[in-house]
């Protein structure tokens, strides 16, 4: 049976076992690679940056080409690039992409500490650095000449605005930029952004990925148009993984079709739920008929996952929606998400957009909607809201 006519999630199944016999890649840990002669070291090291081959642990061992392989059959692309995490990742890629005076377009949904980066590092370096409106109604006004790389998000962080990427990729193909997206929220299975024309996918695999909660890592997939610089950029800046935690990733996908479905059912559940409580004013998700991107959304992606955010009515102050958050037993308060635990966390949306005016509406919580029974997890909700008369 042809690989091509499989689908995603058999393959997936299948991806990063390149050994005969071992169901999963055994983990190697290595540092110094012996070779037999001084021609045989010389060869690998003219070779090692254009062929993926055994020369030094740093660059890679069998359990990194592993999660590689099995990460550019996830995603679609022509390589991979493993990182420490999410953002080791984006920001290597972009001191690898950019220099002094270049143009850089960021999306103003991006991941707070990436625009941290670009405001600190970036500016610093003499990189201009100009965020779009989330949606990227904006984008064709904004770009100059000197636009050397265009970064989104889709859906954005916190709020889950969508863009059309297919037409952004067009426009980025027209002016000559490069065109990278954080697909944290997509994993590969709800979304492919190389595939609607993006040249980098941005993954950081601590979240549904690894699934468990349990590791930490980023990695980037890309076309071959953006491939060598990236490749460089991580070398120079000593970016690599250990075995074990390429290890833990790769087990974590094996299961990432069956645990995204099952994200999915309980996260409408609860979201529906709470789109009849009186206290909120809007829950946002994009798989939501009344999202604003939500055409968007069926158009080009394939399910949706375990995030969403609420927005209270505006009558409630932050110290109500905090205590709510207090109130909660089956939702840690946590930053992170992807694993099998639901989490909670208050954003602060003032800071979180520069161009989007949140002043005139209500506080915002997100939610992780975990593996836990969706029914217990309402009863939680309910009892944490029921002291908020609206």
């Amino acid at each position: 049976m042809e690989q091509d006519s499989l689908s995603a999630s058999t393959r997936l199944l299948r991806a990063g076992r390149p050994h005969v016999g071992w169901v999963n890649t055994p983990v190697t840990r290595a540092s110094t690679y012996v070779f037999e002669s001084v021609s045989q070291w010389r060869q690998t090291r003219a070779v090692r940056e254009e062929q993926r081959t055994a020369s030094y642990g740093a660059r890679g061992t069998d359990s990194t080409f592993a999660l590689e392989d099995a990460l550019v059959e996830l995603e679609g692309g022509h390589r991979a690039q493993l990182f420490p995490t999410g953002q080791a990742a984006i920001a290597t890629m972009m001191l690898g992409l950019l220099q002094p005076n270049d143009h850089v377009l960021v999306t103003d949904a991006v991941y707070e500490p990436v625009r941290r980066f670009c405001a600190k590092h970036l500016a610093r370096l003499g990189v201009n650095v100009e965020f779009y409106l989330p949606d990227g109604s904006d984008i064709a006004s904004r770009l100059r000449p000197e636009t050397k790389l265009i970064y989104a998000e889709c859906p954005g962080s916190l709020a889950f605005e969508m863009l059309d990427l297919p037409a952004l990729a067009q426009l980025a193909r027209r002016c000559g930029c490069l065109l990278a997206v954080d697909n944290t929220w997509g994993s590969g299975l709800l979304y492919r952004p190389l595939s609607l024309g993006a040249d980098i996918s941005v993954l950081a695999a601590t979240k549904y990925l690894g699934g468990h909660a349990d590791v930490m890592m980023g990695a980037l997939v890309s076309n071959e148009r953006a491939w060598k610089a990236i490749q460089l950029a991580s070398v120079d800046f000593g970016q690599t993984v250990g075995a074990d935690d390429a290890y833990l990733v790769l087990r974590g996908l094996r299961s990432l079709a069956p645990r995204l479905q099952m994200h999915e059912r309980h996260a409408m559940l609860v979201a529906r739920w709470l789109e009849q409580q009186p206290q909120i004013a809007r829950v946002i998700c994009p798989a939501l008929p009344s999202h604003p991107g939500h055409e968007i959304w069926r158009r080009d992606f394939n399910g949706t996952n375990g995030l969403l955010s609420v927005e209270f009515s505006q009558e409630f102050s932050q110290a109500d929606v905090e205590a709510t958050i207090d109130r909660l037993r089956l939702f840690g308060v946590g930053a992170s998400w992807g694993g099998f635990e639901s989490l909670v966390v208050p954003a602060d949306m003032m800071k979180a957009r520069t161009l989007c005016d949140w002043s005139q509406r209500g506080r915002v919580v997100r939610l992780h909607i975990g593996l836990e029974n969706p029914e217990d997890l309402i009863a939680d909700l309910r009892q944490a809201l029921a002291p908020l008369k609206a």
